[in-house]
């Protein structure tokens, strides 16, 4: 991510124009709804991922939500609901959650930028793919505790395993 250092002008800059530094050098589709608030979509191997970002100064927290629709029938909801607290106990940098009035699933994530803390590229990036990396692996989980009618022990074994190394 060392190439995106050169669209990083000042230590002072928004937290806001950071990510839309690192969306435009994935040349991923983005708008900038606000000076604390842009949009992306990004496509994953299951489906395209909308992500908001968003900075609140009060707080000092720069916000991730990254959504995928989801309309799970009415009787799997419990086991939906089974797998996501699985799927949550299994990552250690964000979680997710069913909006069940938006019909979407959701990974939220939200870092603590206090004391004047400033995020680099590379810090973003890696919140951006961490958000993107835990939606492709649990995806197919989802997708079998809902339609497959699998248990939700059994359709978190399907969840895709992280990779470390090089084959």
């Amino acid at each position: 991510m060392a190439q995106t250092d050169s669209f990083i002008l000042s230590d002072e800059i928004h937290p806001i124009d950071i990510v839309e530094s690192v969306a435009t050098h994935h040349e991923w589709d983005f708008d900038r709804l606000a000076d604390d608030q842009i949009a992306m979509v990004v496509e994953g191997q299951w489906r395209s991922y909308s992500l908001t970002l968003a900075w609140s100064a009060r707080d000092e927290v720069l916000r991730l939500v990254c959504t995928f629709d989801m309309d799970p029938p009415a009787d799997r909801m419990t086991t939906l609901h089974e797998l996501l607290n699985l799927a949550n106990d299994q990552v250690w940098d964000g979680g997710f959650t069913f909006w069940g009035e938006q019909r979407l699933m959701v990974w939220r994530y939200g870092l603590v930028l206090s004391g004047e803390a400033v995020a680099g590229p590379e810090q973003v990036d890696r919140m951006i793919r961490a958000a993107i990396d835990a939606s492709e692996r649990f995806y197919p989980a989802f997708q079998m505790a809902c339609w497959g009618n699998a248990p939700a022990s059994e359709a978190l074994n399907i969840a895709i395993a992280g990779a470390y190394g090089r084959a």
